[in-house]
């Protein structure tokens, strides 16, 4: 891919001021493309040999600035294009620096996709995004790289940096799909040739690991949600985690959004946040005392997490998150109190929920062993082809 960039005097055209126009050259492949400067010279005044003005020419000082700052445009935009292994032509590479677009960078994707999503009100998934661009910025410490860059090496030496770091497997597969995604939209984009794809030599299905146990004794249950405090934070976790086991394993984001329409002719009927499948599940007696504790005239929703107040997508988040985490932060203390074998969280529910109706011997069908598994869409189906009578059964079992 040899390239030669020159300014030239064009003797073979003369003006009216009897003057020849100063030209860009560019050679590639063989193939020539002139581009004026918008500049003319008198031929006497310029030296053809060493393609630059004679020391006697008028104006020598700013022509030879001129040449030297157009030559280092050209030869920038050559490497650049030839870092990107992007093919180009003298007349495309002439194009590019008289209409001059911005090359994106692989920051400039993650940005762009970020504001893309939030605009989409698509702000867990944007968070998500966000904390994989936070990562490899801290990882790699500047963005200001291309696709191209991103290969197999680099994606290994990123991945024994998350290592160290203490990530689980889980949290490691879930950045590198952030980063495959984004590299899919480069190649969409055409920001790098698809032949670069590094993620076919580079298997991210090999960083999943199996999921760690989630799940306790129906006992241990028992024990959290008998659980004696006098402080209503903590009581309120209990609460959260008490109402998740009871009605399905519902999780903490699907709790936050519940609202008194949700519940019609005695059953919890809503659709999932992130399956998009609709659930209905009889109350529990448990569950009718929690919601009735909780009732509030001037709040729609059935629990105090989110308010009124929260409008905005960005707002419901931001609660959302800041109250699950102080949720969990609770339920790990309690755990660690009651020497439970594993970090009892929100999730602990819906584990616990499963494994305790498959241990009291309802059908794995209808209860849903597989909720640890890849595809909760196959769950969802398999709960959603059973009638009322089969779910409400299963749910005696629970406590």
């Amino acid at each position: 891919m040899n390239v030669t960039v020159n300014v030239i005097c064009y003797k073979s055209k003369v003006l009216k001021n009897n003057e020849s126009p100063l030209m860009v050259r560019v050679c590639k492949d063989r193939k020539r493309k002139y581009i004026s400067l918008g500049l003319s010279v008198n031929p006497t005044y310029w030296d053809f040999n060493k393609n630059a003005p004679k020391p006697q020419c008028p104006n020598k000082e700013y022509l030879d600035a001129l040449i030297a700052k157009t030559i280092q445009e050209y030869s920038a935009q050559i490497i650049e294009m030839k870092a990107m292994d992007r093919e180009f032509t003298a007349n495309t590479l002439a194009e590019r620096i008289n209409n001059p677009t911005k090359v994106k960078t692989v920051g400039d994707v993650f940005q762009e996709q970020m504001k893309a999503l939030k605009d989409a009100q698509r702000l867990t998934y944007m968070l998500s995004i966000q904390q994989t661009y936070n990562s490899i910025l801290e990882f790699n410490k500047h963005l200001n790289i291309y696709f191209v860059d991103i290969d197999v090496p680099w994606l290994k030496k990123y991945e024994t940096w998350l290592r160290k770091h203490g990530l689980s497997g889980n949290t490691i597969k879930g950045r590198f799909v952030d980063i495959r995604t984004m590299y899919n939209i480069a190649i969409a984009e055409n920001l790098i040739k698809a032949e670069h794809y590094p993620f076919r030599q580079f298997k991210i299905a090999k960083l999943q690991q199996e999921t760690a146990k989630r799940a306790i004794s129906k006992e241990d249950v028992t024990r959290i949600i008998e659980y004696q405090t006098k402080n209503k934070l903590i009581q309120f976790a209990i609460d959260i985690f008490t109402f998740s086991y009871t009605m399905g394993g519902i999780n903490f984001v699907d709790i936050s959004t519940l609202t008194k329409e949700n519940i019609i002719d005695n059953r919890l009927v809503y659709i999932r946040h992130k399956t998009k499948k609709l659930i209905r599940l009889p109350l529990h007696p448990k569950a009718i005392e929690l919601i009735e504790k909780y009732h509030d005239d001037n709040n729609p929703h059935l629990f105090p997490i989110l308010m009124a107040y929260h409008k905005t997508e960005q707002q419901k988040c931001n609660r959302v998150h800041k109250i699950i985490v102080n949720v969990n932060k609770r339920l790990k203390e309690i755990g660690k109190e009651l020497n439970l074998p594993i970090t009892l969280t929100t999730y602990v529910a819906r584990h616990s929920h499963a494994t305790i109706l498959k241990k009291a011997g309802v059908a794995t069908s209808i209860i849903s062993e597989s909720l640890g598994h890849s595809s909760e869409r196959i769950t969802q189906v398999y709960l959603d082809s059973f009638g009322n009578e089969q779910m409400d059964e299963a749910m005696k079992n629970l406590l």
